[in-house]
This record gives structure tokens, sequence and C-alpha cells, in this order.
């Protein structure tokens, strides 16, 4: 037993068997395997890794003329002259885990390695091949050992390996990891990790050497504008991208992208300069970006630029966005890409602008102005008239609404259903509110409507809309959407839900949103009116990762794997047993729908 590697390695035996246990579902005692693998192999089970094969991506022909490859080629190249001869394979990858490079000094062990697919152009990242040196190394972001069975394909149980995660010297953002790996039989305690982070660290001087005092210029430049802001900063040039916390909070990738090539473009034709621009989310920020002079005259650094979100429709100051939740009563959701909404509706209600919510079905408009309207004004009037149910009194209720005894707010929901009639007779009590001294009145469509020719007229009485997400954009929001909603359906909490119910319900799509949601914990509130929800229940496809649409066979067939899955405790065997199907037939059953077995 090898207790150089902070925690004890079990025996090939002892090992192997709790492998078996984990894969077939059954339980793991404390101690039979380290932590940081045991961790692992959950994540590799989340990603529905095969355990029985090794399927990877290739991603083609790797760009070899990058910093990276250029700073750590001599120093492969001066280990790969000292291990000359030796059943060690070097491997250098991106910061995906896909192989840049593969050099092997054992014949053996290279036509192995290139057998299991650890060759340029394949990723080894851990949601493709499950616990490995680099893909694990590069997800915990710290030095990792793999020994044998640790592995979770069983392809790599005859190699052992060790993977450190590369940071770039300035950004110290993760660009890449170098491993080592040989056979099983071959490693020596803590050897291979320590030659693996003295390698990583040889690597990041050697970029450290070759970055030029044009990258330095601009992370020094970097620092400063971080420094006078608690806001949003990025810097740039064509080999690095640096951002503080709060862009990578309140930009997403998209937004992100968007930002630096309107800055890039921006700056290519001058010295300094304003933009305001439209993010993907519907909202907008003004962005203010200016070059970066190099050390020598006439020479480029890069550039940095701050960004502020803003309410505003023109090109004169906004109002700054608060990044903080807001609290609105009956509504529940912290997530940036919410906040941004809640805000701006309380915006346009506090300015008395008339506004569109624009979203998916079920994301929460009708709730969102709602909730609003009761922060501004708890003991004004809120009414709703849904376009969808009305009848041959339409015009009626919308005159009394509006003008014979106006409430403070009205929102009017499916107004794209209307009939021309009825729309006609919208838009003529709309010309007649009194503004500013009317109700408050928000429309809330989807986004599909919102471009519909013939709610043109209606839609000018609105000069603004804001997009309410989607569940799928802001799921992490299920951790307060869901005791909100199970307060009230079990009238004052009397049931909650687990840890593992929640896991299993931020990982669906939700394509019904926040309607859906309720819908599914309204169903279980009915069969159980007290204590704890569990995954055993949820509905069979709360236990699965939707790859593909399922015909009807096919669900029924999930969903008996499903519940004999729950019969059988989580067991595989047993599970097959019960259905009378083969081991291997569950199994690839249960790879196929993505479900994910049941934890006793």
């Amino acid at each position: 037993m090898d207790h150089d590697r902070g925690s004890a390695v079990l025996d090939d035996v002892t090992l192997a068997r709790t492998r078996l246990r984990f894969l077939t579902a059954e339980a793991v005692e404390p101690g039979q395997v380290r932590e940081a693998i045991l961790a692992s192999w959950w994540r590799s089970r989340e990603f529905q890794v095969p355990a029985d094969r090794i399927d990877l991506p290739y991603t083609g022909d790797q760009d070899l003329d990058t910093p990276l490859i250029r700073g750590a080629q001599p120093v492969l190249e001066r280990l790969g002259d000292q291990l000359e001869g030796q059943p060690i394979s070097m491997i250098l990858t991106d910061q995906s885990g896909v192989v840049l490079t593969q050099r092997t000094g054992d014949h053996d062990l290279h036509r192995h390695l290139q057998s299991v697919e650890l060759a340029p152009g394949f990723s080894y990242g851990e949601r493709f091949v499950g616990t490995n040196g680099i893909g694990t190394a590069l997800a915990d972001g710290r030095p990792t050992q793999v020994f044998g069975h640790e592995h979770y394909a069983e392809n790599l149980e005859n190699l052992a390996c060790a993977g450190v995660p590369i940071q770039h010297p300035i950004s110290g953002k993760t660009i890449g990891a170098v491993d080592l790996t040989c056979w099983r039989k071959d490693a020596g305690a803590g050897l291979l990790v320590a030659l693996a982070r003295s390698t990583a660290e040889q690597i990041r001087q050697a970029l450290l050497t070759h970055s030029t005092m044009r990258e330095l210029v601009l992370f020094q430049t970097y620092l400063q504008a971080c420094r006078r802001t608690t806001g949003i900063v990025i810097a740039f040039n064509d080999d690095v991208v640096m951002m503080n916390d709060a862009a990578r909070q309140l930009l997403d990738p998209a937004d992100q992208s968007l930002v630096l090539g309107h800055a890039k473009q921006a700056l290519s034709a001058a010295r300094r300069a304003t933009e305001t621009i439209v993010l993907s989310s519907g909202g907008k920020v003004r962005m203010y970006c200016r070059r970066v002079a190099g050390e020598r005259t006439g020479e480029i650094a890069g550039g940095v630029l701050s960004v502020q979100l803003v309410d505003t429709d023109d090109g004169g100051a906004g109002v700054t966005l608060p990044a903080v939740p807001m609290f609105l009563p009956g509504v529940a959701g912290s997530a940036p890409t919410w906040s941004r909404s809640c805000h701006a509706v309380d915006s346009s209600f506090t300015s008395g602008e008339w506004l569109v919510l624009a979203g998916e079905p079920g994301v929460g408009k009708h709730t969102l102005a709602q909730g609003v309207h009761r922060r501004r004004n708890p003991a004004g009037r809120l009414h709703t008239l849904d376009a969808a149910e009305a009848g041959p009194d339409w015009a009626a209720d919308v005159r009394h609404e509006l003008l014979d005894d106006p409430v403070d707010t009205l929102v009017i929901r499916h107004a794209d259903r209307l009939g021309d009639e009825d729309l006609r007779a919208l838009v003529a009590a709309l010309r007649q509110v009194p503004r500013p001294d009317g109700p408050w009145v928000a429309l809330t469509l989807t986004p599909e409507a919102e471009s519909s020719p013939r709610l043109a007229e209606l839609l000018a009485f609105f000069p603004r809309t804001v997009g309410v997400p989607s569940l799928r954009r802001h799921v992490e929001d299920l951790a307060e959407l869901v005791p909100l909603f199970l307060s009230k359906l079990s009238h004052g909490g009397q049931v909650t839900c687990s840890p593992e119910a929640m896991h299993l319900l931020m990982r669906a799509s939700w394509p019904g949103n926040t309607a859906q949601l309720h819908q599914v914990l309204r169903e279980i509130t009915q069969r159980r009116r007290t204590g704890t929800i569990r995954p055993t229940d949820l509905p069979a496809e709360y236990h699965t990762i939707a790859r593909r649409p399922l015909n009807r066979f096919e669900a029924v067939e999930r969903d008996a794997i499903v519940r004999s899955l729950e019969d059988a405790g989580g067991n595989k065997a047993r599970a097959a047993q019960l259905l009378g199907i083969s081991r291997a037939t569950i199994y690839r059953k249960i790879h196929e729908y993505g479900i994910v077995t049941p934890v006793h």
C-alpha cells in the first residue's frame, strides 16, 4: 500500500471489487476508495460514460503553432531524451482534454495507448472517458494521479497516470494539462505525479519567458482597471483574454463573445470607444473600451474594456441595473439572468412605461408582473385579462378595466389570440387611456407572437420589451422555486425535497418551464402529503438524461427499467432478473436511455 499518495491506494483486488460494486449501484463504504476518485466516479456516472469500452470524439488535426505548444515543446523534448526507451508516455492536452502531442519511449505501451485512443486529436475529458489523469486533473483543477482500477473505464485498468493542469503565467487561466502515463506495474509511489508537477511548472516558466512585454503591460493595465471598479472588466489581445468574476457571473459565454467582438471592431478604428450593445438575453450594456499602448512607440498591447448593465432605449445616460437579486412577493429566483429581468420590469413600473413581457409559455411572465406590482404598489388593484378567454363582452371588459373603473395595474395575456374586432377594441381603449395617470399596462407574449404583423398597431403603445428567460437558463433557481411551490401545494411546508431528488430535477430540460415544474410537484404532492420527496417519487422521465425523443414503445421500456431498478434497490443484475433480460441488455439500455440509477 502506498502512503505517499495522500490517501492510501488499496490493493488491486480490493479496489477492483469496489469499482464493480460502484458500477452495479451497490454501496461503497468509506475508505474503500480515495475520496477524489469516488467523486470522479460519481461525475463519470452522471456523464453516462460507458465503463466497458472507449468511445471518444475525434476533433481532427490540431493547431500546433500555439503559445502552449511552443512553450512546452523544448520541455517535453528534454524530458523525452531523459526517458528514452522507458515505458512512459508524455502527453500534452488543451484545456478541454484534447490530446495535442504524445511521445512514448516504449513500443508496446505506445501500441496500447493507440488502442485506447490516447492519441492526438482525441479528447480525454472526464465527460468522455471517465476518471483518468487528464480529465480528472482538469475537472478538479489540481494535480491528480489515477492508478489501475481507479480508472472508470475498464480498458485503462492496466495503466497508471498523473496529470497536472497548466496555468497561464499571466492570466492564471488553465490552458492545458501535462500527463505522464505508464504501466500500472511500473508506477512508483508518488514519483509519477512529482515528475508531472515538475514538468508542468517548467512549461509554465517557459510560457512566462515566451510572454512578451506586450502581454505583461496588458496584464498590469487590467489589474489597475480591476482596482478602480467592482463592475465588469475584460482585457484582451490576439493571444490572451482576461476577465474578472463580475464578467463571468453577469455575462453568459455568448454575451462575452459578443462584447469582445464589438470591442475589437471599435478599437480597430479608434483609440477609445463607447458603445451600447444589445445582448442575446435582450438586455443592454454600455461598453467603454480603450487601447493599451505597448512598450515600443506605435505598438498596441491590446484593449481593456469596462461594461455596465444599463436600462435605456437610447444612447443617453442609463440607469445601472444592480446585480443583486430583487425580492418580489410571491416570486423566487436569484440567478443573474432572472434578476436582470426583475430589475428591468421594476424600472419600467416605477417610470410608468408600458411594456411587453416576452418569453416561452410557462416562464413566469404574469407572475413577474404581479410580483413587481405587489412590491411597488401593495395596496393597489391588479387585474388580468386573458385574451384566450375573450367572450362577447371583451370590448366592455377592456373599457371597464382601463377607463370606466381603471385599475392600478392591468396585465393582458395572449393578445395574439384576439380576433380582429376584439383587437381593434383593445387598441381603441388603450388610445384613450390618460398618460401618465392611467393604469400601468403589461402585455405577455411569446417571442414569435411579438413579431406578428397584425399586432403592430397594438405594440406601438408598448415602447419596450423585457425578455423573461426560460427555466433552463436559470435552472439553479430550482433551489428556491421548489420550496416555494411545495409550501403552497402542501399548505405550509409539510413536504420537502431531498437533495437527491433536487439533483435529478436540476438535470431536466424543462421545455414547459416553471409551469411544468409546478405541475410535476402538484402531482407528487397529491400522492405524498407529508415527508420528503425522494427520487422514487419523481416520474420516470426525470431519472434520465434525454438524448433524443423516445417513441411510445421506448418510453414504456424506459419506465419499466426505471421502476425495476427502484424495486431492486439500484442493483442492475437484480433489475435485469425482474425484467427477464440479460445484464448486458440492461446495461446497454441504461446507457441508451440515459437512466440515472438510484442510490440506496
